[in-house]
């Protein structure tokens, strides 16, 4: 039998094909709503186990077995980074990442942007039906700033129960320092914790027999309900997100890592398949975290202190993806316009995106509430938003991936970083 990675990378293939077959098929064919359906229900079974073991609900509040993997992993990582006293290294250390990573993301959009010019050749009345239709939800960056900060602190079962994971992040950090300051007191509650998490990951390693048949049905989904007379209007700004998307995952992340721990990128992507292929299925960062843990410590062989501390945090502030995207898209809606932005303005898009990707505040729409935050602070329509839609969980796809792929190799240059002090 092929190993996993060869079986996720087959179902990915064939979900491809199958839904660029179904299609074609006419919208009303029985054969393409049912293989539809069945896609979906087995795609909604594969992203809820998931789920399950990221962050389920407290069935009993007040038992230590409703803890999420994501809430142990970080409690475990910082009391051990805590009890070797390497906390502030690795937190140093994560933060310098996060920005360099995502900087270079955005430069690399902005450049390409002001080549190319995406959205320069298109008449905006081609969107007037969509912009008309569509209400933006306007969010300034004082209101941004309240929400995000006002979401870091929320009561931990409220969060659990809501999926709050900026909140559960920040309330697992207090949690493992609180137990290394209690010392002997807690280690019972230490040790309980770590069992717990080998108790997850036992189980995802049987979710993840599953895996390529989930993957499959996601990609026929996905692949099979997209229009493609839109696309081909899009195509230069599609190709434009995918070129400079793929060129900061293929060269810029393992370039770093080639030059701080000395892997081969080849290395890496094997040991990162299996969550690489799974973030582009689910786009889902928070979704892929179970994968990303098991691919990172196992494969990749970073220590568990280091990987449950930094890709927990990384899934949830670190996107260079999506810093990338948002920085193209306002150039590419101010091409469609007709706004030359300047240096400056481009600059202001710079700096906006990088806070805007760094966490969504805790509404419905979230995602969208931050590009009309990136859009309004250059000047430009919020409605404009309307355009993206359509093509904004085709993009995801790759973004999602490389946010994954970031967050892989920054535990691995931390790892090796911190180490080597």
């Amino acid at each position: 039998m092929p190993s996993l990675n060869r079986q996720i990378l087959i179902a990915a293939c064939l979900g491809v094909l199958i839904g660029w077959a179904i299609g074609l098929l006419p919208a009303d064919q029985d054969a393409r709503s049912g293989v539809l359906y069945v896609s979906t229900l087995v795609g909604s079974i594969f992203i809820g186990m998931l789920k399950m073991v990221l962050v389920p609900f407290m069935a009993f509040v007040a038992s230590v077995t409703g803890l999420p993997l994501i809430f142990t992993s970080i409690v475990v990582g910082v009391a051990n980074l805590q009890a070797h006293h390497q906390v502030n290294r690795v937190w140093m250390t994560t933060l310098v990442y996060f920005v360099i990573t995502a900087s270079l993301a955005m430069l690399v959009a902005l450049i390409a942007a002001n080549i190319f010019k995406p959205g320069a050749d298109l008449p905006i009345a081609l969107f007037a039906d969509a912009m008309d239709a569509f209400e933006a939800r306007q969010l300034t960056m004082p209101e941004f700033f309240l929400h995000f900060f006002a979401n870091l602190f929320q009561n931990p079962f409220a969060a659990f129960a809501n999926g709050s994971i900026l909140a559960i992040v920040v309330f697992a950090l207090f949690i493992g320092i609180a137990l290394v300051a209690g010392g002997e007191r807690y280690q019972g509650i230490l040790r309980l914790m770590q069992e717990f998490l080998e108790l997850l990951l036992q189980i995802i390693g049987w979710i993840m027999r599953l895996a390529p048949l989930g993957i499959m049905a996601l990609l026929i989904r996905l692949v099979a309900e997209q229009d493609v007379s839109l696309l081909v209007t899009m195509l230069g700004f599609i190709v434009l997100v995918f070129a400079t998307t793929l060129f900061h995952g293929i060269v810029i992340l393992p370039g770093i890592l080639f030059l701080v721990t000395g892997k081969s990128p080849l290395w890496f992507w094997r040991g990162s398949r299996e969550a690489l292929i799974t973030a582009f299925a689910t786009s889902s960062s928070a979704a892929t975290l179970p994968i990303t843990l098991r691919c990172t410590e196992h494969n990749l062989g970073v220590r568990r202190s280091i990987a449950g501390f930094v890709l927990p945090l990384g899934a949830t502030v670190n996107m260079d993806g999506t810093a990338l995207y948002e920085a193209a898209a306002a150039l590419f809606v101010a091409n469609l316009v007709g706004i030359e932005l300047s240096f400056a303005q481009q600059m202001v898009v710079f700096f906006t995106a990088m806070i805007a990707s760094t966490g969504a505040p805790g509404i419905p729409s979230a995602g969208m509430v931050t590009m009309v935050m990136v859009l309004q602070a250059v000047g430009l329509p919020a409605e404009a938003i309307a355009i993206l839609l359509p093509i904004d969980r085709l993009l995801d796809t790759v973004r999602t991936a490389v946010n994954v792929e970031g967050d892989m190799v920054g535990s691995l240059v931390v790892d090796k970083l911190v180490h080597r002090v």
